[in-house]
């Protein structure tokens, strides 16, 4: 995916606002999981339009704490166009607290091309966000697993994505999933005049 809309692929690990319990986007068999550590339930659903205000409240702390390649604020109708404009291959899963809706994380895997060849049809381009103050609860992996599921029925046989070379905890989640380095792309963002390199990985989908 390129830098657009609100989910980009480079990982950041850093409150969400209540999202409506509203019927999710057609991502089956993902339904809710119970976090050992806190005992709370975390629903795994597809993301709908209405999700765009708490996804928001998920992201802009993110971006705020410097973890993401993205340097500007988001607005709800900024992510609402986003997520109306996901192409047909596109899956947007969040992470709800069951109880009352809020949302703790989310994540996205795009086709990495969308015009002109099929030859890149089997890669997907992954971002990944857990809300700030949720991090090391499971989320980020319960989210894994589910999108290494819809991504296998969607055809996808390879994930990749890039982390910002600072972005430890993002790197770490990564390589704990099965990822693997593959290059680094130096002075690759910008931000505030200051470069920064981001780190190629990737990983293969078993059949």
């Amino acid at each position: 995916m390129v830098e657009s809309g609100a989910i980009f692929p480079d990982a950041g690990f850093v409150l969400g606002a209540t999202a409506p319990q509203l019927k999710p986007m057609s991502f089956g068999g993902l339904g809710t999981v119970r976090m050992t550590d806190t005992q709370q339930e975390i629903q795994i659903r597809g993301a709908v339009l209405d999700d765009a205000e708490a996804l928001v409240s998920v992201l802009n702390p993110i971006i705020e704490a410097g973890t993401t390649a993205l340097d500007t604020m988001l607005t709800v109708a900024d992510e609402r166009d986003y997520i109306a404009s996901l192409p047909e291959r596109a899956i947007f899963l969040v992470a709800a607290r069951a109880l009352d809706g809020t949302l703790v994380g989310c994540q996205s895997v795009e086709p990495f091309t969308t015009g002109g060849t099929h030859a890149f049809d089997h890669v997907g381009v992954m971002g990944t966000y857990v809300a700030v103050g949720h991090q090391r609860r499971g989320i980020g992996r319960r989210l894994f697993e589910a999108m290494f599921e819809q991504a296998r029925r969607k055809g996808y046989e390879k994930i990749f994505t890039y982390v910002r070379a600072d972005n430890t905890a993002g790197m770490a989640a990564y390589l704990g999933q099965g990822f693997r380095v593959i290059g680094t792309a130096e002075r690759h963002a910008k931000i505030d005049g200051q470069y920064i390199d981001e780190v190629l990985i990737e990983r293969f989908l078993p059949d």
